[in-house]
């Protein structure tokens, strides 16, 4: 059994570093994509740690934008490309974290072989905001002047839109657990339908709707557990969780899940420093 971890990441070089040292295991490999705009150069002291490879095919990611799509899949290729026979990637950002022990996220993958792990809802019967992602024009790809505006007249002048090829739209989180088979169908599915990737284009946070919509609308679609077992406080409302803090720990410390998000070790490090001694079996980090 062996999973390949896979982290989008353009923040604190030291963070990704002490999530990778807690989730260290001999049938982990982490694979890390840098977003194009950044420097590289901060994050490749981490070649030294075991099994940590960098994404060579790195993306420019606008927030919002298709572009989280584009390196995702990307990443997914070239994980594929290795040749190594993995039986699930599980996508990740920089600043999660495990609230399991590595031998206890082993386990997971381990007795869940053949399933597929992807948070969605019905986006038409339970997610009328996440519809109007979809059924407007967004220009969130590009970045010029009067680039509001413009979409403002587009979507004034133009219907609604309708996803290609009758699919039904699902979405939820961007983060999953699947195997590289899966994973890869969703890449080919979109890449190989021009009509599907101009519409994904023009939404607004595509990536946390492109691999539930392909999936829920597919063969595999019997092997989704609707769960992505990630801990993501969203009671702050607006676009972006909360970034957790020690306050969060009793809730943190109770839930089933393996990971969570989203974390800054620079400015609440003390939840890090309690998952470490209080959940994760491998003691403080140091």
């Amino acid at each position: 059994m062996r999973v390949a971890h896979l982290i989008l990441t353009y923040t604190n070089p030291r963070q990704t570093e002490r999530m990778i040292r807690q989730l260290a295991h001999e049938n982990f490999d982490f694979y890390i994509h840098v977003d194009k705009k950044f420097d590289i150069n901060p994050h490749l002291f981490m070649e030294a740690l075991p099994n940590v490879y960098f994404i060579n095919n790195r993306v420019d990611v606008k927030w919002a934008g298709y572009s989280t799509v584009v390196a995702t899949f990307e990443c997914i290729k070239e994980i594929v490309a290795t040749g190594i026979e993995y039986d699930f990637i599980n996508f990740l950002s920089g600043q999660d974290y495990p609230i399991k022990s590595a031998d206890q996220i082993n386990s997971f993958f381990e007795e869940n072989r053949g399933k597929e792990f992807l948070s969605y809802r019905d986006i038409k019967n339970e997610w009328k905001e996440g519809l109007l992602r979809m059924e407007k024009y967004y220009l969130s790809g590009y970045e010029f002047r009067g680039k509001t505006r413009l979409e403002n007249l587009i979507n004034k002048v133009m219907p609604k839109r309708k996803l290609p090829n009758n699919l039904h739209p699902y979405g939820k989180s961007m983060f999953w657990m699947l195997s590289p088979a899966t994973a890869m169908y969703v890449v080919n599915t979109v890449e190989n339908d021009k009509k599907l990737k101009d519409f994904f284009w023009l939404c607004w946070a595509s990536d946390e709707f492109v691999f539930q919509t392909i999936l829920l609308n597919s063969p595999i679609k019997d092997k989704i557990i609707n769960d992505n077992f990630r801990y993501i406080d969203w009671s702050a409302g607006g676009a972006n969780p909360k970034v957790l803090n020690e306050s969060d720990a009793e809730k943190i410390s109770a839930s089933k899940d393996l990971f969570a998000r989203k974390f800054d070790m620079v400015n609440s490090p003390g939840i890090l420093d309690y998952i470490d001694k209080h959940l994760l079996t491998h003691g403080a980090y140091n």
